[in-house]
């Protein structure tokens, strides 16, 4: 069924039950996400798509859109520095050294940072001490860079059991991310790489690279992640 929706005062159509964040790309309009993929649940844990809907500050990944909701994403000057607030928390509650990174050129946190005119965070740094976990022998965890969107944990499985092979453990400021080093060496390479491609930064590393290779095409070094995003509404 089609519905009527307003996004930044243009009325679209778009199909009933479908979630903001792909309703505004099919109609031109980036909204970033650090934690949704397109196709899986929505988790709704980084809040960087964060909009305005009928005036209430939400998370579009995990809204459907419905008849006659107004939708405000950049005609809003408050949410769109919001969404950059939430940015420069990641990259200042982290430990984030770009140039040092693996995936630098390929880190969707990176490249969410550019899209957001980030230059340097209003937040000050923490320096979070994180240890670093060499247990699996397919994967180390670079804890430092962990954002904890969670895709990990939702979306890497062990396909014999079922059972998930990343969690966090703690709240707050306690919280890291564990690997079951147990499961985790059963892995295939296909899926060490998929865990490390699904990670939006560098935290889950494939051992047979490590250090030695960067992490797959410096891909938003040739087009934004914003035409990325929207290109893919397209095909």
């Amino acid at each position: 069924m089609s519905v009527r929706v307003t996004i930044d005062g243009q009325e679209i159509q778009a199909r009933s039950g479908d979630n903001i964040i792909d309703v505004a790309a099919q109609n031109g309009v980036y909204i970033p996400s650090l934690c949704y993929v397109k196709g899986k649940p929505c988790l709704g844990t980084c809040r960087t798509c964060s909009v305005k809907v009928d005036g209430s500050v939400m998370a579009a990944c995990t809204i459907p859109v419905r008849e006659g909701m107004e939708i405000e994403v950049n005609d809003d000057a408050e949410i769109v520095d919001m969404r950059k607030a939430l940015v420069e928390l990641l990259f200042s509650e982290g430990n984030h050294n770009c140039p040092s990174c693996e995936k630098s050129g390929r880190c969707e946190l990176q490249a969410t940072g550019y899209e957001v005119d980030m230059m340097v965070s209003r937040f000050p740094y923490r320096f979070t001490p994180r240890v670093v976990d060499h247990a699996s022998k397919t994967v180390f965890l670079q804890r430092d860079r962990c954002i904890f969107c969670q895709r990990c944990v939702d979306m890497v499985r062990d396909e014999r059991t079922g059972k998930k092979i990343f969690s966090i453990k703690g709240r707050g400021t306690h919280s890291s991310i564990e690997i079951d080093a147990e499961l985790a060496n059963e892995m295939t390479p296909q899926q060490v790489r998929h865990a490390s491609d699904l990670c939006p930064v560098g935290c889950i590393i494939d051992k047979t690279q490590g250090y030695d290779d960067p992490i797959g095409q410096r891909k938003f070094e040739i087009k934004s992640i914003k035409d990325r995003a929207l290109e893919k509404e397209h095909r």
